[in-house]
């Protein structure tokens, strides 16, 4: 297993409170406290305190994020900070996910219908092997990380390696990858797939986007080169390589039949159940659906919904905690949980949503009660597999504050202070002109400075209306929601702090996390409808976005003064008291986050970037000799991929084409 270090890289060192903030983690986590909390305004450096104090401790380390844009954006961080570890992003790998479901009343079945973003998957299995062959690794993760993976055990042990001077026979080597369920393809390769060409096999490891060129002589692997797959430039040559399966639920052979016998038996008593109950219906249903998916399990080891089948497959007990990414950690680790005020809940209702549609489907035959064990960790699981725990929050609930041990960090490096609060009418006043009329003017002023504006409203419906007014009166704006995809909403918010447009109006996912130093204005709407998205900790999450720039401030729309109004605004003048007296202290003069616009988006395409270079000077030659020719060839694999749905290579080579024709 690899043993380097983790080596913090940074332009700065710790300031403010961000040295003492460490000391007291560091020191905490060395007497063996289980749990701790950074208590850190918006803009006090929460990610580069927990990075100082990961070198300290040099441990692997999961970061647990709320939602995959703010897990996105502390990938990126992490990544900055430790250029020469193994940071990963593990999220859920569905961009669209319908799950099972009946519902009795109408008496409708909906079908599990999802789909799967096949570079985030590959993505999920870089995370997992670089768990099991070094130490400096950093995952940072959304509560996905709780739900079923499959055995570390079994994935790891079914690894395959190959070496150069191994006598393992070329049809040999064929049928072993498809038994670690690599695709055979006679198209260009994807991650996850091979093709055999002459004397040699090609395979693209399921977490990366190189190819291992494995040369035979008779039944010797004679030599393995690793290779760009477009220019077919040879990077490498390699004494061994390992290819990891490319899928996390594996299970071998014996334990298949175990568990076909498994299911069998408890079909039978399932049976019995509803034959007793007089539930006929339900017994029909339920053994024609489980009899087929077991005739598919025999035939290809596969079926729809196998995972329903997962506490028989992996040989676990009935109602036993399954495998997630935590049980890849091993039993020495950090777990950072960020924005813990949200983070700590959702995980903590995570079970009891799944237990709930799962228990009609079973209750009307749709599956076997063993689906139950098909779950996201329960929270006390969950919580005896996590390591020493770190909460960063500007805000902590009541399960973090009745943990104690916390640290705070008012004090920024920066010198900023949180923004300076003003509460307006929201209905029109004489001359007034409510809300809307006054955020629209504000926001012109703001804008003509240079800056950008957030405004949040209660409704979706509210945020797609306003930002449609606001374009109308000639402002450049946005709406943001939980409707739009993941990478989408990275990308909405990259061309927000660009310029793109100026004003983004949201509900509540721009709330915590977001580092976004060009918005010196944010609009509350309605900040006096007391409830979720106006309470102490939103509101107080939500001001806190402005306290990045120097002239950042806030309004408050409302016509009442709530309890959490009040809070909020007496939480943040304390605050910002304290921090008025140490810069007054120090003679400092705060200045606006200066930070470079990027994103997770430059990783996931810093492959192809790096390609289409490489396109370039492999085929200088031949643009030279016959450009149109080299274009067209171009233009006919494009449209091959484009007949057999290969999408992701359609548009490598579209990205191509455009490159050669600008050449040209």
């Amino acid at each position: 297993m690899n043993s380097q270090q983790f080596k913090l890289k940074s332009d700065w060192a710790p300031a403010g409170d961000q040295p003492s903030a460490i000391a007291d983690l560091v020191a905490g986590l060395r007497a063996g406290k289980g749990h701790q909390t950074l208590l850190g305004v918006t803009g006090s450096g929460k990610t580069f305190t927990v990075a100082n104090v990961i070198v300290q401790m040099q441990k692997p380390t999961l970061v647990i994020a709320h939602n995959k844009t703010l897990a996105a954006q502390l990938a990126q961080e992490y990544q900055q900070f430790f250029p020469e570890n193994a940071v990963h992003y593990f999220v859920s790998y569905y961009d669209y996910y319908q799950p099972e479901a009946y519902l009795p009343v109408s008496d409708t079945y909906i079908e599990k219908d999802a789909s799967i973003n096949e570079e985030i998957e590959r993505l999920r299995h870089a995370s997992t092997q670089a768990l099991l062959t070094r130490k400096d690794v950093i995952i940072v993760a959304s509560v996905s990380c709780i739900y079923g993976l499959g055995s570390p055990a079994e994935y790891e042990k079914e690894n395959l390696k190959l070496a150069v001077g191994e006598s393992v026979g070329r049809n040999a080597l064929l049928r072993r990858l498809v038994g670690i369920f690599y695709t055979r393809t006679n198209a260009d390769l994807n991650s996850g797939t091979f093709r055999a060409t002459g004397n040699s096999v090609e395979v693209m490891p399921v977490s990366d986007t190189f190819v291992y060129q494995i040369y035979f002589e008779g039944d010797t692997i004679s030599r393995i080169d690793k290779v760009d797959p477009i220019n077919r430039a040879v990077l490498s040559s390699e004494q061994a390589v390992y290819l990891f399966p490319a899928k996390h639920f594996i299970t071998n052979k014996a334990q298949q039949k175990k568990a076909v016998v498994s299911i069998q038996e408890e079909l039978k008593e399932r049976l019995k159940h509803f034959e007793k109950e007089g539930k006929l219906l339900e017994a029909d249903r339920l053994k024609r659906r489980t009899n087929y998916d077991l005739a598919m399990i025999k035939e290809v080891g596969y079926c729809s919904g196998i995972e329903n089948y997962s506490r028989h497959l992996s040989g676990r007990q009935a109602g036993s905690a399954p495998d997630t990414l935590l049980s890849y950690f091993g039993k020495d680790f950090l777990t950072v949980i960020d924005e813990s005020h949200v983070t700590v809940p959702q995980i903590s209702g995570m079970f009891a949503g799944d237990e709930s549609r799962k228990k009609v489907l079973i209750e009307h035959g749709f599956r076997l009660p063993s689906a139950l064990d098909n779950r996201p960790l329960k929270f006390p699981e969950f919580e005896e597999r996590v390591g020493q725990v770190v909460y960063t929050t500007a805000t902590p609930g009541k399960y973090e504050l009745e943990k104690g041990n916390i640290a705070e960090q008012i004090i920024r490096p920066t010198g900023l202070m949180d923004p300076e609060l003003t509460v307006r009418p929201i209905a029109v006043h004489g001359d007034y002109g409510g809300q809307v009329q006054d955020m629209i003017a504000e926001t012109a002023k703001t804008v003509k400075k240079g800056f950008r504006v957030i405004v949040t409203t209660l409704t979706k419906k509210m945020a797609e209306d306003l930002s449609t007014f606001l374009k109308e009166k000639g402002i450049k704006s946005e709406y943001l929601h939980s409707e739009i995809k993941t990478l989408e909403r990275i990308k909405i918010l990259r061309e927000f702090r660009q310029g793109t447009f100026d004003v983004v109006v949201g509900v509540n996912l721009l709330r915590e996390g977001l580092d976004l130093p060009e918005v010196a204005l944010i609009g509350i709407l309605d900040a006096d409808k007391e409830g979720f998205l106006r309470s102490e900790t939103s509101l107080i999450q939500t001001i806190g976005r402005a306290a990045r720039n120097v002239e950042g401030r806030v309004i408050l729309y409302a016509d009442n003064m709530t309890g959490s109004m009040k809070r909020a605004i007496d939480e943040t003048n304390r605050r910002r008291a304290i921090q008025v007296a140490y810069n007054k202290e120090h003679g400092i003069t705060p200045k606006t986050v200066i930070k470079k616009v990027h994103d997770i988006m430059e990783v996931l395409d810093a492959e192809r970037a790096k390609v289409a270079d490489r396109v370039l000077a492999l085929d200088a030659e031949l643009l030279k000799l016959n450009p149109l020719k080299l274009i067209k060839q171009k233009e006919k694999e494009m449209n091959e991929a484009v007949k057999k749905l290969d999408f992701e290579t359609a548009a490598i080579l579209r990205d191509e084409i455009v490159l050669l024709k600008e050449k040209l």
